[in-house]
């Protein structure tokens, strides 16, 4: 999963990263013939970020910087704790991602759409923690509780009016989350990283698209059987 998605990704950046033009296309080449896309607002707001950064405005950079922060973090963890199942180190992925996008923000080209970027910046990081944690752990014993995080999940939807708020229905989320976790590490790469892109970091197919190189309507075969597949793991019918 972490290399196809990383090199393809990687590799049309590079083709297309010294000029505009080409870049735009290969954002969308997936497309056939569609015009592209205006540009979002936050990747409006990067670019005037950008440039506050290129005059040296770093505090009101900053200020701006963390407008992108309070709309992109809360699906940024929800990414991120699928690929690392830790609150704590999820939380740390996220904050060094906003981090590393804040320090190279003078590279960012409209092009690519800011949250495609970002979300790119954020899974090779988390990929990267998960390479480094498996070095870890050959060598030490994890002693971390792994269902600190779920009661923590559950606490903070409890507080927000879930259903999920009694005792009784926060262990049954848990065990239905433990079981779709469970089930949706069983995905091929590709499957994998397409619905977790598609349900936990709430982008369409087009997006998922640009992240990972694949044409959209593949992104959308890989999507139906990772569905499929997830119904007969889970008990339902294929």
């Amino acid at each position: 999963m972490s290399t196809d998605v990383r090199t393809a990704f990687d590799a049309r950046l590079a083709d297309t990263a010294d000029t505009p033009a080409g870049a735009d296309a290969a954002a969308h080449a997936a497309d056939g013939r569609r015009q592209p896309a205006p540009i979002s607002e936050d990747s409006r707001l990067a670019t005037e970020i950008r440039g506050l950064v290129e005059r040296g405005a770093n505090d009101e950079a900053r200020d701006r910087f963390a407008g992108l922060v309070a709309a992109h973090q809360r699906r940024a963890l929800r990414i991120a704790y699928q690929y690392l199942r830790d609150a704590a180190e999820a939380e740390e992925a996220v904050q060094d991602a906003f981090v590393k996008v804040f320090a190279h923000i003078a590279s960012y080209r409209e092009a690519w759409p800011f949250e495609v970027w970002f979300t790119r910046i954020l899974i090779n990081g988390c990929l990267d923690r998960r390479k480094a944690r498996a070095r870890r752990d050959r060598w030490f014993v994890p002693s971390v509780d792994s269902t600190t995080l779920d009661d923590a999940r559950a606490s903070r939807l409890a507080a927000n009016g879930s259903a999920d708020a009694t005792p009784e229905g926060r262990l049954l989320a848990r065990e239905r989350r433990g079981r779709l976790a469970a089930a949706v590490d069983r995905l091929d790469g590709r499957q994998r990283t397409v619905f977790m892109l598609c349900h936990y970091g709430d982008c369409a197919p087009r997006e998922v698209s640009a992240i990972t190189g694949l044409k959209e309507s593949t992104v959308r075969v890989h999507l139906f059987r990772a569905a499929r597949k997830l119904r007969g793991l889970l008990g339902g019918k294929p």
